[in-house]
């Protein structure tokens, strides 16, 4: 009797043993199990390889050439290109987006032969995507075949010349490449000379024994260009051209052709260089032989002259663009404070504008399309800036610099767009300022005889 109950209690044990098992499996597969958050699982990724995106496309690097005479006869000019330029691509740290702004400093050497040269090894070698300044109107038509060629789009190059005008014209759609220009052509400029003398000759103020006039330049497509200009508009308000001649860029001594002219006795003596030492060295010998003509001397302030020319600059006339505001005038100190150079709003404050103009162009493109290729600048230029669209207002020269379907490839000239006044050197305290004569809203003086 008792070995069947220990069995059966036996038998009992071992089924609630198996029972709780059981039991306790079911409940353990039955637990709700808790599932990983979803920002775990699928967002972390994504988020990393976002960054990693981003760090790649920071990377990216779009090369500029900036074109100019940094060596050479006209290697000051070059000197205030560089800075101009510098101080431009700073205020936007170099940077349109995820691009990096790379420079390309081509040297033209004021050659147009050497420019073309410079500016192809600069596509070929050294992969710029745009460019962008320049300073003679000769190396502009040569370096427009190589814009041409390689379809780079170039913005604000200052060769003013007609040529540019005429081989931008005759096949757009191949030379538009050379876009826009930096520098209208001369007679949209050059007229301020004539009317200037005409309205003082009016006023009483001027009276010369003769309307006579000698013309004077550099052997070089600005030089001529600049002349045609000028005579026809002397021409026209019943001057006479008694002497025209051009001379080399290198040339500087001038005593003998100067001693010419004193017999020749002309009212005025008219011209330009772009060659510092050229135009200085002329300009002082002019004062050393006695010379008493009125002296004009276009672009005698696109460089810091004064050291050259001391006092004998006092009554020398140009034709010179001003800051425009504050901005311009704070540039102008910084620029000299950094280089140690007087800025000329002609060369330092255009290179700055130019150089500013394609930051803008390119900030634009980028907004629009998120990257930057030379197809879509020179698209928006051909769409938006030559139309008008486009325009720019924030430049420390010119109040606006705007392109239209009848100008292009010069600017808009004017009141208000781009205008230069006519000035007159005042040798001060070791220093020559520049003070407007015409127009006469904005002379602070009016024409002062030799």
């Amino acid at each position: 009797m008792y070995s069947k109950r220990s069995k059966l209690f036996l038998i009992l044990a071992v089924l609630i043993s198996i029972s709780m098992v059981l039991s306790a499996c079911q409940q353990t597969a039955e637990e709700p199990v808790e599932e990983p958050a979803e920002e775990e699982v699928v967002e972390e990724p994504a988020e990393e390889e976002e960054m990693e995106e981003e760090e790649a496309m920071e990377e990216e690097v779009f090369k500029v050439g900036f074109l100019g005479p940094f060596s050479g006869p006209s290697a000051q000019t070059g000197k205030q290109f560089r800075g101009g330029a510098t101080i431009a691509l700073e205020s936007k740290d170099y940077k349109i987006g995820h691009y990096t702004i790379e420079p390309v400093w081509i040297d033209s050497q004021s050659d147009p032969a050497k420019a073309s040269q410079a500016y192809e090894q600069a596509v070929v070698q050294d992969g710029i995507q745009a460019g962008a300044l320049n300073w003679h109107s000769s190396v502009a038509v040569a370096v427009m075949e190589v814009t041409a060629k390689h379809e780079i789009p170039h913005i604000f190059g200052f060769g003013a010349t007609e040529k540019v005008n005429e081989t931008f014209e005759s096949d757009t759609e191949k030379y538009g490449y050379w876009s826009t220009k930096g520098w209208p052509t001369p007679a949209k400029l050059g007229n301020k000379y004539v009317d200037a003398l005409e309205y003082y000759i009016d006023q009483g103020v001027y009276s010369p024994e003769n309307k006579t006039v000698a013309i004077y330049g550099e052997d070089s497509d600005w030089g001529r260009s600049f002349a045609a200009g000028v005579v026809e508009l002397f021409e026209e308000a019943g001057w006479e051209i008694i002497k025209e001649d051009y001379f080399p860029l290198e040339q500087t001594e001038y005593t003998a052709y100067l001693n010419q002219l004193k017999d020749l006795d002309p009212a005025v003596l008219a011209g330009t260089s772009t060659s510092p030492p050229q135009i200085t060295s002329l300009i002082k010998q002019a004062d050393e032989v006695g010379l008493e003509s009125l002296i004009i001397a276009d672009g005698l302030g696109w460089v810091d002259f004064c050291g050259l020319t001391g006092s004998s600059a006092d009554l020398v006339m140009d034709q010179i663009a001003g800051w425009s505001g504050d901005e311009g005038f704070a540039f102008a100190e910084e620029f000299e404070e950094r280089y140690d150079l007087a800025p000329s709003t002609s060369s330092a404050g255009l290179a700055h504008d130019g150089t500013l103009m394609f930051l803008q162009i390119a900030q634009a493109v980028y907004d629009e399309h998120g990257e930057l290729t030379s197809e879509l600048i020179q698209d928006f230029v051909e769409n938006q800036v030559w139309t008008g669209q486009w325009t720019m207002t924030d430049g420390i020269v010119m109040v606006e610099y705007k392109y239209t379907e009848e100008t292009t490839p010069d600017p808009v000239v004017g009141p208000g767009f781009y205008t230069f006044p006519v000035l007159q050197y005042s040798y001060e305290n070791g220093k020559c300022l520049g003070k407007p004569i015409y127009p006469v809203e904005g002379a602070v003086q009016d024409l002062q005889l030799p």
